[in-house]
C-alpha cells in the first residue's frame, strides 16, 4: 500500500478519483445550463442566476462541495501520477502504448493539469471579480423619458432608481446632495434615513461581454477558452468512463451505455461552453 498524507491506499485514491470527477461532471452540467443564458436569455436572467449562485444558502453548500472535490481530485491525480511513475522507474525497451490506450488515458495527467491552470485563471478573472473587486459594476438600463435619455439602476425588488440619483457612498452622498448611496457594494440606502431601500443586480453580464470582446485581448481570451473545451473534451473522453469502471459499473450490459453517454458527455458539454465565447466575441454587437 502507497502511503499519503491525504489517502492511505491506491484503491482509495481512485475512489476519490472516481466520486470527484463524477461530482464535477454534475457540476459542469450545471454550470452550462446557467452560462447558456449568456446566448439564449437577456442581461437581467444572467445577472439573476449569478446572484442566485452568490447568495442561496444549499448552493453555497454546493459550492464548498465543488472547491474541495476540485482540490481533492488535482491532488489525487497528482499522487497517483507520481505513484505510477515510482511503480516504473525503469521504461521498457519497446513500446507502442498508441496500440494499447488511447491518447486521453495516457495523457490523463497533462490534461488535468491544463485543465486545472484553466480553472485558476478562469476563477480570477470571473469569480474573484464578482466577489471581490470593489470596481463590479451594478446592472443599469437606458430608457427613453420624454425625449432624454435616463439610465437606471435595476434592484431585485423589480424596482428602478435613476443613476443621477444615487452616489457612490455617503460621504459622496452629502457633498452632492443625492438622496440614495451604495454601501456594501450592491445595497442602496436613504441618505438622509440611512435606511436600506433595495438591493443591486452584480453586471457579471457586462463584464463577461466586456472580457470576451476586447478589442486588444478578447480574441486571445476566446481562443484560449475553445483550447481548454478541447483539453476538457479529451480529459473527460477517458475520465467519464473510467470513474464508473472503478465504482464497478463495469458489466457487459451496463459498459456500452456508458461509453456511449461518456462520449456523447465528453463532445457536447464542452463543445456548448466553447460556442459561448465564440458567439460573445463574434456576434454580440
Amino acid at each position: 500500500m502507497a502511503k499519503s498524507a491525504l489517502l492511505k491506499s491506491s484503491l482509495a485514491k481512485k475512489y476519490w478519483m472516481a466520486l470527484t470527477g463524477l461530482f464535477l461532471c454534475l457540476f459542469l452540467a450545471g454550470h452550462l445550463a446557467g452560462n447558456l443564458q449568456l446566448i439564449f436569455s437577456d442581461a437581467l436572467h444572467f445577472n439573476q442566476y449569478a446572484l442566485f449562485m452568490t447568495s442561496n444558502p444549499a448552493v453555497k453548500i454546493l459550492s464548498y462541495l465543488t472547491y474541495i472535490s476540485i482540490f481533492f481530485h488535482a491532488v489525487d491525480g497528482i499522487l497517483l501520477t507520481i505513484q505510477n511513475i515510482k511503480a516504473r522507474p525503469i521504461g521498457y525497451a519497446k513500446t507502442n502504448p498508441s496500440a494499447n490506450s488511447s491518447f486521453s488515458s495516457r495523457n490523463m495527467a497533462v490534461l488535468g493539469t491544463l485543465i486545472l491552470v484553466f480553472i485558476v485563471t478562469h476563477m480570477i478573472s470571473f469569480w474573484a471579480v464578482m466577489h471581490f473587486d470593489e470596481k463590479m459594476p451594478l446592472q443599469t438600463i437606458s430608457i427613453e423619458a420624454m425625449g432624454q435619455k435616463q439610465d437606471l439602476y435595476l434592484t431585485t425588488n423589480e424596482g428602478y432608481i435613476p443613476t443621477s440619483q444615487v452616489a457612490k457612498n455617503y460621504e459622496e452622498a452629502i457633498k452632492t446632495g443625492a438622496p440614495t448611496y451604495i454601501d456594501n457594494r450592491t445595497s442602496f440606502f436613504n441618505t438622509q434615513a440611512k435606511v436600506k431601500l433595495s438591493e443591486g443586480y452584480k453586471d457579471l453580464h457586462k463584464i463577461t461581454i466586456a472580457f470576451f470582446k476586447d478589442p486588444k485581448y478578447g480574441l486571445i481570451y476566446t481562443i484560449l477558452y475553445v483550447l481548454s473545451m478541447l483539453v476538457l473534451a479529451f480529459h473527460l473522453l477517458h475520465g467519464f468512463q473510467s470513474a464508473f469502471q472503478t465504482m464497478g459499473l463495469n458489466s457487459p450490459k451496463w459498459t456500452p451505455i456508458i461509453k456511449g453517454f461518456g462520449k456523447g458527455f465528453a463532445i457536447i458539454v464542452p463543445l456548448l461552453f466553447a460556442i459561448i465565447p465564440v458567439y460573445i466575441h463574434f456576434f454580440i454587437k
